[in-house]
């Protein structure tokens, strides 16, 4: 029996990963922490509520967490918790730095102190910058970084801190890159389920000018499948990029939807692009696949129309979150 600390537990990826992890491990103690800010809800901890402890704070509060650590026996640590709407940086880059940088710092330096198995840090592949539209290169674990966002620079302070601490106290590391999650449970600011929900409200879906700029895109529970593989077989040190090789670009995301909702591809409006707008990540996804035997399950087109459906059947979910996103797209 294992006992895990999951951060940002309450947020999309996170929750996935709390159920996930409870469905495959269920004898392990599950320590769920949350600050709760905007996008994070216990409601997507509701079916799970009875069989986690979950705890209510920030990863930039060391005290607490370190009662967290010696209350529970914690062995794992999985670092979830980020601020990660691109927009939202451009508006406030400082709450990005604050949470992703310093609070991912905070974490490392109490699981050194509490001399932690396994760190794993959840990172992006929007650290390495982006591609031309016309590029045959992926990124690879060796890619240089160049964040050209504060989010994206925020992601790639984290990494250096995550290596630092251990190369510097020796402290056990994993690291995983993925590619751009989608599923259900996910915040409606993102491009997805902010299409999918305007959509069932009869509003056009908001389209950057530079809609033929694509993603790869990887279904939450292909996601939650590779940490786990990391975390059972991954080597201390080493980082894993996680990835579909599958790509798609804001508007054939917005076709997808609009076709799935029986509604016509005429309901998009343009808006400007924000600021830094990366044109193009790709993940080389390799490594993982060789070394530790992961691939992802789940097929783009299927995955993308099940979330769409799930949107469709649980208004009750996403409706009381719209109001709350800070961000108006467009509004630089």
């Amino acid at each position: 029996m294992t006992s895990l600390l999951v951060t940002g537990a309450a947020g999309f990826i996170g929750s996935h990963f709390v159920r996930y992890w409870l469905g495959q491990h269920p004898g392990d103690t599950v320590v769920a922490l949350d600050a709760l800010t905007y996008a994070g809800t216990l409601t997507n901890l509701a079916d799970v509520r009875d069989d986690i402890v979950f705890a209510h704070g920030d990863i930039g509060d060391a005290p607490f967490v370190r009662r967290l650590l010696d209350e529970h026996g914690v062995g794992i640590v999985v670092n979830f918790a980020a601020e990660s709407h691109n927009s939202l940086a451009v508006l406030d880059p400082g709450r990005f730095f604050r949470t992703n940088v310093l609070g991912t710092q905070n974490l490392l330096e109490v699981c050194r102190e509490t001399g932690v198995e396994r760190f794993h840090h959840i990172s992006t592949c929007e650290v390495y910058g982006d591609l031309s539209l016309r590029s045959t290169q992926t990124f690879s674990e060796r890619s240089p970084y160049r964040p050209r966002t504060p989010y994206n620079a925020s992601k790639a302070g984290a990494d250096h801190a995550v290596r630092a601490y251990h190369e510097t106290f020796d402290l056990p590391v994993t690291i995983t890159n993925c590619a751009n999650n989608y599923g259900s449970h996910q915040f409606p600011e993102k491009v997805l389920p902010l299409f999918t929900t305007r959509a069932l409200d009869g509003r056009p879906l908001p389209m950057y000018e530079s809609s033929d700029n694509r993603r790869e895109w990887i279904h939450v529970l292909d996601h939650c499948r590779a940490v786990e593989a990391v975390l059972l077989k991954g080597q201390s040190g080493e980082t894993y990029h996680v990835g579909t090789g599958v790509e798609a670009s804001v508007r054939q995301l917005a076709d997808l939807v609009l076709d799935e909702l029986g509604l016509p591809t005429t309901l998009t409006e343009v808006v400007p692009d924000r600021p830094g707008h990366d044109r193009r990540y790709l993940l080389d996804s390799g490594k993982i696949r060789r070394e530790l035997g992961w691939r992802p399950e789940i097929p783009f087109d299927e995955g993308v129309r099940d979330t769409i459906r799930w949107y469709a059947e649980n208004r009750d979910w996403w409706e009381p979150l719209k109001g709350r996103s800070p961000v108006v797209e467009g509004s630089w």
